[in-house]
């Protein structure tokens, strides 16, 4: 069985997909892009939009009674790989204190909206 999983406090889907899934005791949070869903502005700077992109994920994890410490897989796109130091920086903070999740991180030849990062993830959750 899978549930659909929307937050408010992050940015809609700007296609035919949704924010996220759950199945089983499993999340699938779409890739999200580093827009403030609130003013639907996106930070300039490679470690704002990291940071953005993380938050929205926080939010639609919330949504099913996970956070970040259930993530278990990412996969972190980037407009150029000269921009992986700086995201790697901010992304550690987030995920640092616990087991780092697996991930992938590599450029693409172009993001929605000209994003400099985009992040997806996989999360783990049991509830009750």
């Amino acid at each position: 069985m899978k549930k659909e999983l929307k937050s408010t406090k992050a940015p809609g889907a700007i296609g035919p997909y949704s924010q996220a899934v759950k199945a089983g005791n499993f999340i699938y949070v779409s890739g999200q892009l580093p827009i403030d869903a609130s003013t639907g502005e996106m930070p300039a700077e490679i470690k704002d939009q990291t940071a953005q992109c993380l938050e929205n994920i926080s939010a639609i994890l919330a949504e099913a009674g996970a956070s970040l410490d259930h993530v278990v897989k990412t996969t972190v796109y980037l407009a150029d790989m000269s921009l992986f130091g700086p995201m790697n920086e901010v992304y550690a903070k987030y995920f640092e204190g616990g087991i780092f999740p697996a991930r992938a991180a590599f450029a693409v030849k172009e993001l929605p909206k000209q994003a400099l990062v985009e992040i997806e993830v996989v999360a783990f959750h049991c509830e009750g």
